[in-house]
């Protein structure tokens, strides 16, 4: 609220011999002060004393209730429309040209566009802020609502913005839904800040203040409606932050780029080559051939041919649409949409490798020998043309005896010899004793109209398996290529599990009747070896799900250590620059090491290769969430129809919360809270992965297979709660009737949650 104005008190101040300041000296003051200024020096600025001091005071009140001046804390004052010197900033995005944008974390005039700030690089690196982050900066003016900033400190990521449902109370008053779990209570929204929101909608709003059941926010913007599938993929696309907009620049670009022609490239259209991708891929990145090698100095060999998209012609380093490649580092796949790397004019035009149409190429010819081992490969830049587009069911059924009329002229001249050198690869692969975990996935089925019409586990056939052992191929070749020439390179590590974890895994499978070797010599084959054991056995589930959790992460960097699940000592990211920036790096400097021609790493770039593998693993891990996200928004808003229904499933992890369940019909992932299991104090066995009940002694273990009663399904939060039912069959032991929910005392509160 503005301060009443004092002009009475002006008229009797007494008057002074020298001359006071002027409003407008002093407001020139104040902008041009580059430290703390408040009215204390102000007066030591113009030798104001006494009655001046009090005259002072009640000008500056004048000069705020004019919106001339503006109060900071710490009894600061500072020009009306101007941030402090000293501030909190968050970094919304990098712009075109590469500068980091920032904005005040808060702006008080509605009616006027908050400030922008650029942000200075400094050459600490822990004063770098990712997209996101909060900073404490130190800001100077430059004009025209313009600051420059130089960081002090990074504060973290700034809380995102909320998403949810607008509804109304049962007063008629507008409110918001949070989608994340972690906001107990719903936002207020004001008539003034509901905007165009209709009821049921999913929107992203702002806070504006309170806390608690009183906190209180404003609509920005409208998704679309709850009741909509399509909106399912938005909510986890905002959620999680993902680019979704192209500069103009990088558009404009991409509608420049034309098609290639053969130049000084290598033809390769007599090749038959083939994309082999699931039925519902929308990109076509990667091209295989293979026949018996025909050198008599390898005796039933093969000789493989890798065919990438050559995206390195389109994207040169620096520019326009390589700036917003590597903001977002890599394309994110939903069920009903794709958020791609680059514009759809390169990635499902220009670059996808469409069957009959001559597309740029950088192509690797490999030969290895009949235990597929690699013995040598060539890179070349090309002209290829697609002899087929084929998916891998046809593929796999071609295979197994029962080829369409595509696949049927294909079987013995493309598809036989792609099987003939996936054996020799996989025997090598088997010799190397990589890690092969089964890891559930979700295959959603869309109408016509966009709803949901089925859930699968994702099949995996050996025709999958082909296409994973001939990019592996290729992608050891790049790695060996760019070593050997010494130049810079963007691996794809995976380092061995770390101490602590190792520890952990050996203390639980020892518990089940397993033995680990030691962490000094360990293996990816040991794990397979524990795999094998457990095989056929009730306790396989549970022994891969504890080696997978004990695996390290996989990420970028120019460091090469290894890959310990596919037991290489080196690897890399070559066959997917379409939706990955980590191959395009590849490509870029393929293209250099071989004097391939245009649009080669700068060796000014070696130097980035730090920070952009930290940056590519980041976006890569916030395509991964979104992706799962979204997963399981769409299986919640499946299973709504559902509740009530007994599922079968298995208990894929234990909290001394409750137990969370995977579901053998959908592979969906939900949560038995403990308040649902018959009344008893349980003990969490951390080692056993268990819950253990005093009285009754029931257990509830990691890998029990389990019935489970849906109680809930919410859409809004992706979340699935379960019940178990026949308790008496999975465990054995005779449950007291009643005695389920039945909780008291604070035993009840504790495991409230």
């Amino acid at each position: 609220m503005a301060r009443r104005r004092t002009p009475d008190l002006l008229a009797r101040l007494p008057k002074r011999s020298q001359e006071r300041p002027t409003k407008q000296q002093i407001l020139d003051h104040i902008e041009g002060s580059t430290g703390r200024i408040g009215k204390r020096e102000i007066a030591r600025a113009f030798q104001l004393h006494g009655t001046d001091r009090v005259w002072l005071r009640a000008v500056l009140n004048e000069l705020e209730s004019d919106g001339l001046l503006e109060r900071q804390r710490g009894r600061k004052v500072t020009r009306a429309g101007r941030l402090p010197e000293v501030t909190v900033i968050r970094v919304h995005h990098i712009d075109e040209d590469g500068e980091v944008v920032a904005f005040p974390t808060s702006w008080p005039d509605e009616d006027i566009p908050a400030p922008k700030i650029f942000l200075t690089p400094s050459k600490d690196r822990k004063l770098a802020p990712a997209v996101g982050d909060r900073v404490l900066a130190r800001l100077q003016h430059t004009g025209d609502s313009i600051y420059e900033g130089r960081p002090i400190r990074v504060l973290g990521p700034a809380e995102r913005s909320l998403l949810g449902v607008f509804e109304r109370d049962e007063k008629g008053r507008g409110q918001l839904i949070p989608t994340d779990r972690r906001h107990k209570y719903p936002y207020s929204i004001a008539p003034e800040h509901e905007g165009s929101a209709e009821l049921g909608e999913y929107v992203v709003a702002e806070s504006i203040s309170g806390g608690g059941r009183a906190q209180r926010a404003r609509i920005l913007e409208r998704i679309g409606s709850s009741e909509d599938p399509r909106s399912i993929s938005l909510v986890a696309i905002h959620t999680h932050g993902l680019p979704v907009e192209f500069p103009p620049r990088a558009l404009e670009q991409a509608e420049r780029a034309i098609p290639v022609n053969l130049d000084r490239r290598d033809d390769l259209r007599a090749l038959p080559l083939v994309t082999i991708d699931g039925a519902d891929a929308r990109d076509f990145d990667d091209a295989v051939f293979a026949a018996p090698d025909e050198d008599p100095r390898n005796p039933n060999g093969w000789r493989i041919v890798v065919a990438i998209a050559d995206v390195s012609w389109y994207v040169h380093h620096g520019d326009p649409l390589d700036k917003a490649a590597r903001e977002r580092g890599n394309s994110a796949y939903f069920p009903d949409r794709v958020v791609p790397m680059l514009p759809e004019k390169l990635s499902n035009d220009l670059c996808s490798l469409r069957p009959g149409e001559d597309r740029a190429c950088l192509a690797v010819d490999i030969r290895i020998d009949a235990h597929g081992q690699l013995l040598g490969h060539t890179f070349q830049r090309g002209l290829m043309r697609s002899a087929a587009r084929l998916t891998y069911e046809q593929v796999q059924s071609a295979r197994d005896g029962q080829p369409d009329s595509k696949t049927g002229p294909l079987l013995k001249t493309i598809i036989e010899p792609l099987y003939g050198a996936f054996a020799a690869l996989a025997h090598a692969r088997d010799n190397r004793g990589t890690l092969d975990l089964d890891i559930p996935e979700r295959r959603v089925i869309l109408s016509e109209e966009g709803w949901i019409d089925k859930i699968l586990p994702r099949t995996r056939l050996d025709s999958h398996r082909l296409i994973e052992e001939f990019m592996i191929a290729a992608n050891v070749a790049a790695a060996d290529a760019l070593q050997s020439r010494k130049m810079p390179v963007m691996y794809r590590i995976h380092e061995p599990p770390s101490m602590g974890n190792i520890e952990t895994l050996r203390e639980a499978l020892g518990a089940l009747g397993f033995k680990l070797a030691r962490a000094g010599t360990l293996r990816p084959h040991h794990f397979a070896d524990l795999l094998e054991k457990a095989a056929g056995t009730d306790k396989l589930q549970i022994v891969s799900d504890l080696i997978l959790r004990a695996q390290s992460k996989a990420v970028y960097s120019p460091e090469d250590k290894g890959h310990f699940g596919l037991a290489l000592r080196r690897y890399c990211h070559f066959t997917s620059p379409i939706r990955r920036y980590a191959d395009l790096l590849v490509h870029r400097t393929l293209i250099r090491a071989f004097k391939l021609g245009e649009g080669s790493l700068p060796p000014e770039a070696d130097e980035s290769f730090t920070e952009i593998g930290e940056q590519i693993s980041s976006t890569e891990r916030r395509a991964s969430a979104a992706e799962r996200d979204a997963l399981d928004r769409f299986t919640s808003a499946f299973l709504t129809d559902r509740i009530g229904s007994v599922f079968t499933a298995r208990i894929s992890g234990v909290t001394r919360f409750g137990l969370f369940v995977c579901l053998d019909e959908t592979r969906a992932d939900g949560f038995v809270p403990i308040r649902t299991l018959p009344w008893d104090k349980y003990q969490h066995d951390e080692t056993h992965h268990c819950l253990r009940g005093d009285a009754t002694g029931l257990t509830f273990t990691m890998g029990q297979r389990v019935k489970a009663e849906l109680l809930e399904a919410e859409p809004r939060t992706g979340s699935l709660v379960f019940e178990l039912a026949d308790i008496d069959h999975v465990s054995g032991k005779r449950v007291p009737k009643g005695g389920r929910h039945k909780r008291s005392g604070p035993q009840n509160n504790r495991r409230r949650h």
